[in-house]
Formats: structure tokens, sequence, C-alpha cells
């Protein structure tokens, strides 16, 4: 069921309002959860917002607070989430790490106590057309089992990159695992099957069904390479931010446990190196020129699809599962 991005955009704000966001609040969140639907990641959009509302009413979080920030280091920038919205408190990391960047160069954000940030590319993208490089991270509960193993052992940790580039930045945005286990939850919402190297189930035994992966563990990309990278980023969060690690981790996926993942936000001015962004645009565009594979099917670079999708879903609408659909038009109605 097709809706267009506006109409779900003033759901998810009027339902925010109504629990007690500042005005700001609800439009960062509401934005961030639209610009996940319209750029294909059903994953971290409206599929959270019934779940968002149910920790706000269970006190799990707090729609009106940004969260407390200090100074530890030069540079380090300690922020207690308070248990607020995940885009509203990173975001306002953002604006911190931003006015310290003159003087800095680069700064550091370790946050904890704050509930799920969503897509990770939304702050590496609003860093670089700011100018800045961004560098995001975040870890989850334990969702992926490590090179060798069955047991859910790590988060699936993603990490994004904003580089400036010219009219439009290079944005990098990926998981450690091979999908998100929100990307399961959509499968499992719409009773679609998942390619059989996805994850495992609580046997330890590779599935296509979405509903026993979300009780059993997800496969780490790439081997051995994925689960190193992924468990680098499940320490290097943990020993920034003191937040916990993924086996005793909750929050991102329920309505019941305060989130006490952490999250990781750099920001570097790109003067403060060589400064030569001004080159970049044109290293992308040859890149994206090169010789293809498949004459059908140019070079792209990351961000090239997100930003088609989202072109294309602003045109013809937002597309709900039917259950999905009723349950954020209940919320309307409400």
């Amino acid at each position: 069921m097709q809706i267009a991005a506006e109409i779900l955009r003033g759901i998810a704000e009027r339902s925010l309002l109504g629990r007690g966001a500042a005005t700001e609040c609800a439009a960062l969140q509401a934005d961030l959860l639209i610009e996940a639907e319209l750029r294909g990641l059903p994953s971290h959009g409206m599929q959270r917002l019934p779940r968002l509302l149910a920790r706000i009413d269970a006190g799990l979080a707090d729609p009106a607070t940004s969260g407390r920030a200090e100074w530890t280091r030069s540079g380090i920038l300690a922020v207690d989430g308070d248990r607020g919205l995940g885009p509203v408190v990173m975001m306002h990391a953002l604006d911190r790490l931003t006015d310290a960047l003159p003087a800095q160069g680069i700064a550091l954000a370790a946050i904890r106590n704050a509930n799920h940030i969503g897509m990770l590319a939304y702050y590496a993208e609003a860093a670089a057309l700011r100018g800045h490089i961004a560098v995001v991270l975040t870890t989850s509960e334990a969702l992926v089992h490590p090179f060798g193993g069955t047991d859910a052992m790590l988060g699936t940790n993603p990490v994004a990159v904003g580089v400036p580039a010219g009219p439009e930045p290079f944005v990098l945005d990926l998981a450690t695992s091979t999908v998100s286990m929100g990307k399961i939850h959509h499968h499992a919402l719409t009773g679609t099957p998942i390619p059989g190297d996805w994850a495992v189930d609580s046997a330890g035994n590779r599935t296509t069904d979405a509903e026993a992966a979300k009780t059993g563990a997800i496969a780490p990309f790439g081997g051995a390479k994925g689960y190193g990278l992924g468990l680098a980023i499940e320490l290097l969060v943990a020993a920034l931010a003191g937040s916990a690690l993924a086996p005793e981790v909750r929050g991102t996926l329920d309505a019941t446990d305060p989130a006490n993942k952490g999250d990781i936000l750099i920001l570097i001015d790109p003067a403060a190196g060589s400064g030569r962004t001004s080159a970049l645009a044109g290293y992308l565009g040859r890149l994206r020129a090169s010789r293809p594979a498949d004459p059908d099917h140019p070079v792209q670079v990351p961000g090239d699809g997100m930003r088609r999708r989202r072109a294309e879903t602003m045109a013809k609408g937002i597309d709900l599962p039917d259950q999905l659909h009723d349950e954020i038009l209940s919320l309307a109605e409400g």
C-alpha cells in the first residue's frame, strides 16, 4: 500500500508531539524514519515507529531531551543521552562537534544511554553537506555469529563514512553483518523468505525462514573479514562510550529495556589536512564512467542507489506492508 511521504511524516510527527516531544525533536525523528523509507531502508523506517512510541509510553525513551554532554578532553565529547531519541541526541552531538572544529580540526563524540539512531547515512551525509568528513559507528544487541560459529555474539555494528565531494557527498553506510536484523524483521513482516546465506536458526542451521532467523544469528559479511571489522567496532565503541557489549545490549529491538548500546561520531575538518576535497568529485565521475562488467548496469559509487531510490519513491509514494499500513493508520486515527 503506497502512501505519500508527507502524509506519513505528519502521522509520525503528531504521534510524537502527542507524547510530549518538542516540535524540533518530533520533526527530526520523523525525518529520519521517512528518509530511511525513501532511500529503500524500510528496516529503519516506519516499522520502527510503533515500537518507539511504546518505548516512550513505557518511560524508556524521553522525547523531549537532547541529552547531556561535556568535554572530557580537548576534542572528546562524552554524551549521556538521558534516554533521548537517537536522532535528536546524535544531531545535538553533531552540532557540538561542528562548533569545535575550527579550533580542533578533529572531534569525537562518545554517546551512551540514547535510543536507536537509525540509518547512519543520515548523519554522515548531514556532516558532509556542512563540509566535514564524518565517521559514524554504532552497536546493537548480540545478533551476529562469529566467523566459524553459530551463536549470536556480536552486534550488527554498522559504520558510515561521509566525505564532501562536490555537488553530492560520498556516503557509505554498511553493516558488518550480511544484513541488519531490521531487514530480517521486515521480511518476517511481509512473509518473504530470506536468502539461505543470511542467517542461522536457533539450532545453528541455515534458514530461509525470517521468523526462525529472528531467534537465531545473522552471518557476518565477507566471512572472517566482516567478523573482524564488526568485532573491532564492538570493542572500539564500548571502550570509548562505556556502553554494554553485545551479549548484554538491549533496547533497539524491544519495548521493555533501556537502550544501553553505544554510538561514536567523529568529525574532521578537511582543511586541517591537505584539504583536497575539490579533486574528489572528478575522481568519482571517472569511476562512474569506467567500463562496466554489464553495459546495462553502469558503475556506481556508494550513495548513488540511495539517491535514485529516494527520487523514485518521492514520486510514487512509500510502499508499506498491509499490516504496518493498518497499524500506522490506526496511530493517525488515535
